[in-house]
């Protein structure tokens, strides 16, 4: 093995959280490479226009995000024709010609964008406004359609290839492909690359995420998963903003976010193989080199014999045969799973579209996008606490319904309120993020052993379709700025109402058959099967914990 291989579980932790940092910074990155910038039908600069007429050449539109304010149209003009007619007449508008009499236009010569926030954006380059708007949220859901296929792969890949291999492998590969978008000469072949990105974004982070489960040791392990990976995460989120700030042109702000992963590649001589990979592919001794090598830096004096033990009970585990048809299979878990289905769908599009309409906020969109990534620091201590001491169904109850009830609250604040009405839609995005951390470890609790990695998958990947539509939720604020809010709020409170009916699993063992689960709806409460503990199932339960932890990656990987 490599003499710079696994060093202590702490350096290692670190570095495997530190992997995940360029994710945080370029997950949402679309809200500032994608923002639209004010702009207004542009005018031939060689039209003979007086300087009344050049100045009255668009018309006023109501804008209801400026409380019903007049502005000048986005999307049409008078007609030229006309407009040089007046001029050439001497007429005044206004004066001598009656505007609302005077036909309009499309913006047929194209658009003057506003440079004071963005140099450029993929909207401006590309004219991605008015009647080809749908493409901005489009391009959105391209990324998080190469977010679905990557979770579909990167678990086959990394069985098969190794994680470390897998985990580099995805992280040069959003290195190369944001290299390559940056030369983009087409909205086209930028939704193709981003699609890439997103292919090995997800990868990266479920890969280390699943690697840090099977290298670090129990109790920073434990921490690894409830927090570890999701703050570093949130890092990154923060510095987004800050970069997006110095950095206004969309084609450097790629080469900007770009860095970060590069940086990582170097990470490959201190980051370990999964010595329970090694150990599936029969490469028992390149295993036991590691944990020996890292004994040895930790002055621990290794067993004997590591690996016979877990690799029977692994074994044992593997030969189960169960599929995603029996999660439908009984009508108690075919309801839990429906349950499940609709709530994680609804976390997904609540918080992803949350985050992606930072930008459509009022003040600094730097700001509140910066505002957005801080809310998520305290709403994973907050779960952390929840999941450990509270129950498990009243915990996801109580977020979920406040976090609806806090977006519906938005569309009562009067337009002059801005503080307030940004003010609720961070406590909203709080309570909807601290659900989330909760429920992907709710919904390992529920299922039985031989489904808890089918199930944990099926979950997610059903809230894939959230975040795929998540984006058209914003698109919506251009028929009404309050109708994004109604249906978020009223979706989440619905799903907190949900919640209600699934079984309570706080302070419950296990289930390992199905046999075992509570029973749905949760009123139902099943008295909990007696567990007998035995050597050989005690050993089996440590592999079953490990098995839940790496699922728990299934969440995360959303983001």
């Amino acid at each position: 093995m490599h003499p710079c291989h696994a060093t202590t579980s702490r350096g290692v932790f670190f570095l495997l959280c530190l992997s995940v940092v360029p994710n945080g910074l370029t997950a949402f990155s679309i809200v500032f490479l994608a923002d639209t910038p004010a702009h207004r039908c542009l005018l031939p600069a060689h039209l003979n226009l007086s300087a009344a007429w050049r100045n009255s050449s668009i018309p006023l539109d109501v804008d209801d995000n400026r409380g019903g304010a007049l502005v000048p149209s986005k999307c049409s003009r008078y007609k030229l024709e006309n407009v040089l007619n007046y001029s050439e007449r001497g007429l005044l508008p206004g004066v001598d010609v009656n505007l609302s009499n005077v036909p309009k236009e499309g913006c047929l010569d194209g658009w003057a964008f506003d440079q004071s926030v963005y140099t450029s954006t993929i909207v401006s380059e590309w004219n991605l406004v008015c009647d080809e708007s749908w493409k901005s949220p489009l391009t959105s859901s391209i990324f998080f359609c190469g977010v679905l296929t990557g979770s579909l792969i990167s678990g086959q890949l990394s069985d098969r290839f190794g994680r470390k291999i897998v985990m580099f492998a995805t992280i040069a590969i959003q290195a190369v492909f944001r290299f390559i978008q940056v030369f983009s000469p087409n909205w086209i072949v930028f939704c193709a690359l981003y699609f890439i990105v997103g292919m090995g974004q997800v990868s990266n982070y479920v890969v280390a995420f699943v690697l840090g489960m099977e290298v670090l040791g129990l109790h920073i392990r434990t921490i690894f998963s409830t927090a570890g990976m999701s703050l570093f995460f949130g890092a990154g989120y923060m510095l987004l903003p800050l970069l997006a700030f110095f950095v206004n042109d969309w084609r450097m702000l790629l080469l900007a976010l770009m860095l970060p992963s590069c940086l990582c590649l170097p990470l490959w001589w201190f980051i370990p193989e999964s010595p329970r990979w090694l150990l599936s592919q029969g490469r028992i001794e390149e295993a036991e080199a590691i944990i020996r090598n890292a004994a040895k830096m930790n002055n621990i004096e290794p067993p004997v014999v590591i690996f016979s033990p877990l690799q029977n009970g692994v074994k044992a585990e593997e030969r189960r045969a169960y599929n995603i048809c029996d999660l439908l299979r009984s009508p108690n878990i075919r309801w839990i799973s429906i349950t499940l289905w609709v709530i994680w769908n609804t976390l997904t599009i609540a918080y992803f579209a949350l985050s992606l309409n930072t930008a459509n906020l009022h003040g600094n969109a730097y700001f509140n996008c910066f505002l957005s990534a801080l809310v998520e620091m305290p709403a994973y201590v907050l779960s952390w606490v929840m999941f450990r001491w509270c129950s498990r169904r009243m915990s996801v109850f109580s977020s979920l319904s406040s976090g609806g009830l806090f977006l519906l609250i938005i569309q009562l604040i009067p337009a002059n309120l801005v503080a307030a009405s940004i003010t609720f839609e961070m406590m909203g995005k709080f309570a909807v993020s601290t659900a989330f951390a909760v429920v992907y470890a709710y919904t390992a609790e529920l299922y039985p052993t031989v489904l808890r990695n089918t199930a944990v998958g099926a979950c997610s990947m059903a809230s894939r379709i959230g975040s795929i539509i998540a984006p058209f939720f914003i698109y919506l604020r251009t028929y009404s700025v309050s109708l994004p809010y109604i249906l978020m709020g009223s979706l989440t409170t619905a799903a907190g109402l949900l919640s209600l009916l699934l079984p309570e699993s706080f302070g419950m063992p296990l289930p390992d058959t199905i046999s075992h689960m509570q029973q749905f709806p949760g009123c139902c409460r099943k008295t909990p099967y007696i567990l007998t503990h035995t050597i050989e199932e005690e050993k089996a339960a440590e592999v079953r914990s490990l098995v839940i932890r790496e699922q728990l990656s299934s969440l995360n990987s959303n983001k």
